[in-house]
């Protein structure tokens, strides 16, 4: 397109509050005839109001003139405007890199912590705790909990922006293991399988919420913290602040909203014929949501509240299997559909290759600790 930085003098600096793109080109130089020009002829590349505080810029000169605005529309393209006449603009798409790593982690404080210790990026965790939904519950790991993970990085500017594809993860919980090996059908689906062939995908989230701990569990027999009486407890209590989203565990439909005495605001949801679940004290419900409405997984039907009768800010939740209460924290939720007959054998093939590439490290790793001790 002609435009040499190398050849100019360069100034740079943050889109300000109040900052709109005239009042940011009036303030490089840019006279408001001029500016007004640019913006006509750049509507179809770039829309001007879209202009965010705290996005990067550079201003490069030729002299003391403005010739060319260069602005961080995200973190892997900016916008290149012309300031001179004719004016134009284009997106220019910066180089992405992606690298294969390998990181083992075992928890002596918290995930984040040792995670980071690992020199592995936190965003593997997001990543991580999205394969792992319906299997770990992410906030109560322990300690001694260990994950082997075989994952790529994508790189811009030499920063990890996206931690997206994990292709091999066991996480490792007393004696058990729990392998996630990922492998594409090609039918856009599930992407993610134990070694059975099962989806990781279950028919039910681990649990509706982040929350801080689990105030009170699934009882008959429990001591009601407002009245003092003995009475049954057929759900879970999670501890979390106010407004924290609330979301359904499962696709369904909603077919209680409202105000539930002791409950306080309470969101039902049919599931299918068998499974139906609760959502009570919330301090208000999500926006637009109705009786009748169809909702999916991870879908925010509410926010955590203290509605009815309640000591504090917690969700009480609760799950009904053929109409009779049973305790969320040991329900067994059934897989997806298991990977098809005529895809085993290529992913059989597939495990036993992210098997041979983590032993290949482990080999690596080990040559590299004693090479390191002679």
């Amino acid at each position: 397109m002609g435009f040499n930085p190398d050849t100019l003098s360069v100034t740079e600096g943050k889109v300000k509050k109040g900052q709109f793109f005239s009042t940011l080109l009036n303030s490089l130089g840019l006279g408001a005839s001029e500016t007004y020009a640019l913006s006509q002829a750049c509507s179809s590349v770039f829309d001007v109001r879209s202009l965010r505080v705290g996005n990067g810029y550079r201003a490069y000169y030729s002299g003391s003139t403005l010739s060319y605005l260069v602005y961080d529309r995200d973190r892997q393209s900016c916008v290149v405007f012309d300031c001179h006449s004719p004016y134009r603009a284009w997106i220019y798409e910066k180089p992405i890199t992606y690298v294969d790593r390998y990181v083992d982690v075992t928890i002596n404080s918290s995930l984040w912590n040792d995670m980071i210790a690992a020199d592995a990026s936190p965003l593997l965790i997001v990543t991580l705790s999205d394969i792992y939904a319906w299997t770990i519950d992410f906030f109560g790991l322990q300690k001694g909990d260990q994950f082997k993970v075989l994952y790529q990085e994508k790189l811009c500017d030499g920063e990890v922006i996206a931690v997206d594809t994990v292709k091999y993860a066991v996480f490792s919980h007393g004696a058990q293991d729990f392998p996630v090996i990922l492998y594409d059908q090609k039918d856009g689906g599930n992407l993610w399988w134990n070694e059975k062939g099962e989806s990781m995908r279950k028919a039910f989230l681990k649990a509706p919420l982040q929350y801080s701990r689990i105030s009170s569990g699934f009882t008959y027999a429990r001591k009601h913290p407002i009245t003092r009486k003995v009475q049954p407890h057929t759900g879970v209590d999670y501890a979390a602040p106010t407004g924290t989203p609330v979301m359904t565990i499962g696709d369904g439909v909603v077919v209680e909203k409202g105000y539930k005495g002791a409950g306080g605001n309470t969101v039902k949801i049919k599931h299918n014929s068998v499974y139906t679940t609760a959502y009570l004290h919330l301090s208000k419900y999500a926006s637009g949501l109705k009786v009748g409405q169809r909702v999916k997984q991870g879908d925010v039907i509410g926010y955590v509240g203290s509605t009815g009768r309640s000591t504090g800010p917690h969700l009480d939740f609760r799950v009904w299997k053929n109409g009779t209460p049973i305790n969320p924290l040991t329900m067994d939720s059934p897989p997806a559909e298991p990977i098809k007959e005529e895809n085993k054998p290529a992913f059989e093939e597939a495990i036993k290759r992210y098997q041979q590439m983590v032993a290949n490290v482990a080999v690596m790793e080990d040559a590299k600790a004693i090479f390191e001790l002679l």
